[in-house]
């Protein structure tokens, strides 16, 4: 531990320019410092005779040094506990500093790959003022075609802030730059050298900062304290011999390239995020023409997954994207989807295939491999449904296929009906009005006040003309689905006349029984790892604590609710009980 304590002094670093009544008032800040460490001010001991105080701060995350931003929220806890302090409590204000996860590893990789590709110092081809230049305006076009995209004026366009600081790619070498003397950089490619590093650094600058904490209980966490390491066993031991550590197959936030469970501190994006479950529903492919020929004999599916398996008796027809790429994706059973790549990847870690994070790919395909391809779909009025065209489609969410319910979506709704009023527009994608024409919509669901078609109700209501009508759209969808799962009432099916919330899980249950559906998860939304890596959700064994117990949470429920608990504040106990209420089970 010697060799990694927080209490060495930080090296040397060049004195600022000087200035006279900020040195005058830094040395008289010095002065005062020395007068508490010589006094052992911030030392607390045990005395019954006083009122006890703690406060805590959390551990700041030592892959860099520390920030205005935590000076700022440390300001918060030094006042208290000064407060308390002067108000005869003996006060404890113990600090630590944050170690433990992927960031610092995933930095130091990060800095290792750089000095194998680019040399030691790096030579970065951004260095380059052609290069960078070039680099600039693609940022600055990428920026302004999300812009175009962006549905929400009150944002507005970003692109010409992102150009104007905009200097290449983020690199960790230069990063360090910031904080570390060059010769000392190619150092950090071990991930022990932030530890012995950093820390120090932190220490030394809360001391200055006079943040009041008593030192003697500072340490940093991993395993390379062997003391802090003994109390987190501790913790887990204990609460595994209580029962409320489990252990066993649940889906997780997962990176494929960190070969890891990716916890919140191990993201650079998405933190909070976590699995969305999705009803896959098994289109089954009734012809093999052109690119499909070789997968003649199989029982292949266009997979689409959806949130609402209680619209499938609405069916009318399926949507792919034209330009979209495809792949016919083997599953462990022998059946074939046709899903994006991105989706086969999060399938193949789901136990879908027979190799973890490795999709079986058959065939590439392309969306216009599969305009007007027939299809038999589940729980729907016809027997026979066509896959049509839809340019809305992103191929970063679900499975880049979505099946089409115009009673209920108002997005599928208008998208039929331009397909039918536009037979030249249709005839684009090779998609005949015997495709679209036959097909009315079903009525499955009743919404009092919406009717039985609440998406045709809607689409007329806000004027609705076509799926550029981006708003409007969302405005309609956004009410049709809360109106429907809170009041509507089945109108078709062995469900019929239940409530669309007591039908759901009996028909979305019923459909896998019968195996024309499957369950399929994916993030809630967009995570990226801190080594860069897009995650998936993955099934795999798990420790986990299981905060959903009911005594466990209750017993919870009983001390905040209670007058032993001060939240402070009215919003914040709601948020207590908010988090009380979400949290089930959680990875260890």
């Amino acid at each position: 531990m010697d060799k990694l304590s927080i209490n060495d002094p930080p090296p040397a670093v060049a004195a600022p320019k000087k200035f006279v009544k900020r040195d005058f008032l830094r040395a008289n800040e010095e002065g005062v410092q020395a007068k508490w460490d010589a006094a052992r001010v911030f030392e607390a001991d045990p005395d019954p005779s006083k009122e006890a105080f703690m406060v805590t701060f959390p551990y700041p995350y030592m892959n860099g040094r520390l920030h205005l931003g935590h000076a700022f929220s440390l300001t918060k806890a030094i006042f208290r506990a000064q407060y308390e302090r002067q108000k005869g409590k003996n006060v404890l204000f113990p600090f630590a500093f944050h170690c433990t996860g992927m960031p610092i590893q995933a930095a130091a990789n990060k800095l290792k790959a750089e000095i194998n590709q680019f040399g030691c110092p790096p030579a970065f081809p951004e260095a380059d003022p052609a290069v960078l230049a070039a680099m600039i305006k693609e940022a600055e076009e990428a920026a302004e075609a999300k812009a175009k995209k962006n549905t929400d004026k009150s944002k507005g366009s970003k692109a010409k802030l992102v150009a104007k600081g905009y200097t290449g790619v983020v690199r960790q070498w230069n990063i360090l730059t910031k904080m570390v003397p060059e010769s000392e950089i190619p150092k950090f490619v071990d991930p022990e050298v932030w530890l012995q590093y950093f820390p120090p650094h932190g220490l030394s600058d809360l001391k200055r900062f006079g943040s009041g904490v008593d030192w003697r209980r500072a340490f940093i966490t991993t395993s390379t304290n062997p003391f802090y390491d003994a109390f987190i066993r501790w913790q887990f031991e204990t609460l595994r011999e209580k029962g409320k550590v489990k252990f066993g197959k649940r889906n997780n936030i997962w990176s494929i390239l960190d070969e890891q469970v990716c916890a919140d501190h191990d993201r650079s994006e998405g933190e909070g995020v976590g699995p969305q479950e999705y009803t896959i529903i098994k289109l089954k492919v009734l012809e093999f023409p052109g690119a499909l020929a070789p997968l003649a004999g199989k029982d292949v599916f266009l997979a689409p997954a959806t949130l609402r398996p209680e619209t499938m008796y609405g069916q009318t027809n399926c949507f792919a994207l034209p330009e979209g790429k495809y792949g016919a994706f083997e599953m462990l059973n022998g059946e074939v989807f046709i899903i994006s790549h991105r989706a086969a990847k999060g399938f193949s870690c789901q136990g879908y295939n027979e190799e973890f994070a490795k999709p079986k790919c058959l065939i590439e395909l392309t969306g216009m491999d599969l305009m007007g391809l027939p299809l038999a779909a589940p729980n729907a009025k016809y027997e026979r449904v066509y896959t049509l065209p839809l340019l809305t489609i992103s191929m970063g969410k679900g499975t880049g296929i979505v099946t089409s319910v115009p009673s209920d979506a108002p997005d599928d709704y208008v998208s039929l009906k331009m397909l039918v009023d536009k037979p030249d527009f249709a005839a684009k994608f090779g998609i005949t009005p015997e495709m679209v024409k036959p097909f009315e919509v079903v009525p499955i669901i009743e919404i009092p006040g919406y009717g039985s078609t609440s998406a045709v109700f809607m689409c007329e209501k806000l004027k609705i003309q076509s799926y550029n009508d981006k708003d409007k759209l969302e405005k309609a969808k956004d009410e049709t689905y809360l109106k429907g799962f809170n009041t509507g009432i089945m109108l078709v099916g062995p469900h019929k006349g239940k409530k669309v919330s007591q039908a759901k899980p009996l028909i979305k249950a019923e459909m896998i029984a019968e195996g024309t559906a499957c369950l399929y998860f994916e993030p809630e939304r967009k995570v990226m790892s801190r080594t860069g890596d897009e995650c998936v959700v993955a099934l795999t064994d798990q420790w986990y604590l299981e905060y959903g117990e009911e005594s466990w949470k209750e017993a919870v429920k009983s001390h905040v609710f209670s007058e032993n608990f001060n939240a402070y504040s009215p919003e914040s106990l709601e948020r207590y009980r908010q988090s009380l209420d979400w949290l089930k089970e959680w990875a260890c």
